[in-house]
């Protein structure tokens, strides 16, 4: 016949806390004010959600440096573009988180969205010397959507067998 099964009692085990070590070149970190002007910008496939802080400290791009993001000279000059026109270069900085596309695209979309900020916090000021330079306004080019039957491109079209 079966036997009857007890349960068994055991004391329950204390969790070890074990101390990890800090690295000492840590991530940047923002102290985030709780006023921001929050904007979207878009380019191509990407998109940008920028938070805007007044106070001097670093921009950061998806928890990076943008410096270290976008390491050329002329990344560098086109992200800060917004800035530079409307002479708030050490006024603000931002924090973006941005999807898709690749870094041009990316770019595209931060600038997009840097503006618009910078259009909500005055848009007597800044908004007609960012209008000018065209930065208020998104950039529809996509790329174009593959055919079926066009062998995996959008113009692609097959050789006739015939001459």
């Amino acid at each position: 016949m079966a036997t009857k099964l007890t349960k068994k009692t055991s004391t329950p085990v204390k969790p070890i806390k074990k101390s990890v070590p800090t690295s000492s070149k840590s991530a940047p970190q923002m102290v985030s004010p709780k006023k921001y002007i929050y904007a979207v910008g878009r380019r191509r496939v990407a998109t940008a959600r920028v938070r805007l802080f007044k106070g001097k400290q670093d921009i950061l791009v998806n928890g990076k440096l943008a410096t270290d993001y976008w390491p050329s000279k002329e990344q560098q000059n086109r992200f800060m573009q917004p800035f530079i026109l409307t002479k708030t270069e050490g006024q603000y900085s931002a924090t973006v988180k941005i999807k898709g596309s690749g870094k041009m695209g990316q770019i595209g979309a931060f600038v997009h969205g840097v503006a618009r900020a910078l259009n909500q916090l005055d848009r007597d000021k800044y908004r007609p010397i960012l209008k000018e330079h065209g930065l208020l306004t998104r950039d529809s080019r996509m790329k174009e959507t593959r055919k079926v039957g066009r062998g995996g491109k959008a113009r692609f079209k097959k050789q006739s067998p015939k001459r």
